[in-house]
């Protein structure tokens, strides 16, 4: 069942991206000059099948090629969406000339010229946009925010937790990109870290190979380091990645809670997608938390913010997510939007308050053009 669901996953995705680089392709072509085709195709041919390459490495021979395939890679995948939406843009001109009866070979003297310094201007913004996105994702923020929970919780009156969602370790956030997160974690002084799924990217090579394990255990805070898993872990092999996790100083929560201080419950989902990549179904959360005093306040890591009302049904206080990204790269925003009830940031229904983070990491692209990357800095309020 696994490996039918990951051959249909693959499928789909190496047919669209074949095609969308196709599409691409077939535009650009018709600016290069005769003498460059060649080149251009060669290139283009390196850049668009460079990601593939590097992931296959990776996993067959770890060592610094597939990295800078996988870099290479990674840039493209991003500079790829902007030549996209360039394409559509530049064809929706071309239909409205046609409709209108302007033949745009004729307004010209020289069209392959036009031609040219259209290719040229369009590189010339997807390079800038794509730097600017590596900049910010590389920056990431400390976001504040303060909630009140109309419960006592033991001799607590008032909780500080870190949230770093959808870190996605591996050759793109690299040691030095991790050692500038747990940095900014440890600044905060919290009292709890939390890790809402997708700490691991897909291959766990990279992550052993850089001892990334080693950063991951100089995180401190009061009562630990406690992460849930995330569908990333799920597509590289879940038990392994646990396995290093729980190694390296935190405590994976599966479909399980824990009573912490005599003050608060902290519950951690499976993610949705088990079935999918692990044959694995998650347990249904009312019966995870059969035998919790809801009395205290309840504290739930569930990587994919979907079916929000399963938590407010089942008395959650306070449900944390991540997954989205938040789109990420714009404008895919605007499609996790409509997927999601809650793509980022806060929201209640009744008595439970759900935030739902864009992410400090990145998947893919080491780029971020949609949001800012966060840490969540979460005070709560008891009483």
């Amino acid at each position: 069942m696994k490996k039918t669901s990951l051959l249909i996953f693959f499928t789909i995705v190496f047919s669209v991206y074949g095609l969308v680089n196709l599409y691409i392709f077939m535009t650009g072509l018709h600016a290069i000059p005769s003498d460059y085709l060649l080149l251009y195709s060669l290139l283009f041919l390196f850049l668009s099948l460079s990601y593939i390459i590097g992931r296959f490495l990776e996993r067959k021979f770890l060592n610094a090629v597939s990295g800078l395939f996988v870099w290479i890679g990674s840039f493209w995948l991003a500079a790829m969406v902007y030549f996209l939406l360039a394409c559509f843009l530049l064809d929706i001109l071309r239909i409205a000339a046609l409709i209108s009866g302007v033949d745009m070979r004729t307004v010209y003297f020289n069209y392959d010229l036009l031609k040219l310094i259209v290719f040229i201007i369009v590189l010339s913004i997807v390079s800038i946009i794509v730097v600017a996105g590596f900049f910010n994702a590389g920056n990431p923020r400390i976001k504040e925010i303060e909630i009140a929970i109309d419960k006592k919780a033991g001799k607590l009156s008032q909780l500080k937790i870190a949230v770093a969602s959808d870190i996605h370790l591996g050759t793109i956030i690299c040691r030095k990109r991790l050692e500038k997160i747990v940095e900014k974690i440890n600044s905060m002084e919290s009292d709890i870290v939390l890790l809402p799924g997708d700490v691991v990217d897909e291959d766990l090579g990279p992550v052993i190979k850089q001892n990334l394990g080693e950063v991951l255990k100089k995180i401190t805070s009061k009562y630990g380091v406690f992460a849930v898993t995330g569908n990333h872990e799920y597509i590289g092999g879940v038990e392994p990645a646990v396995k290093y996790l729980t190694e390296h100083g935190i405590t994976e929560l599966r479909d399980s809670f824990v009573k912490i201080d005599d003050s608060f419950y902290l519950i951690g989902r499976e993610d949705r997608s088990g079935k999918q990549f692990g044959g694995k179904w998650r347990r249904p959360l009312e019966e995870i938390i059969t035998g919790i005093d809801k009395e205290f306040p309840l504290i739930l890591m569930d990587h994919q913010p979907s079916k929000l009302d399963e938590a407010e049904k089942a008395g959650i206080d306070l449900q944390l997510s991540g997954h989205t990204h938040h789109g990420q790269l714009w404008p895919f925003n605007f499609i996790t939007k409509k997927i999601y009830e809650l793509s980022m940031g806060y929201k209640k229904k009744g008595n439970t308050h759900y935030y739902v983070s864009c992410g400090v990491g990145t998947w893919g692209p080491p780029i971020r053009t949609g949001n800012k990357p966060e840490i969540i800095s979460l005070t709560l309020n008891f009483g």
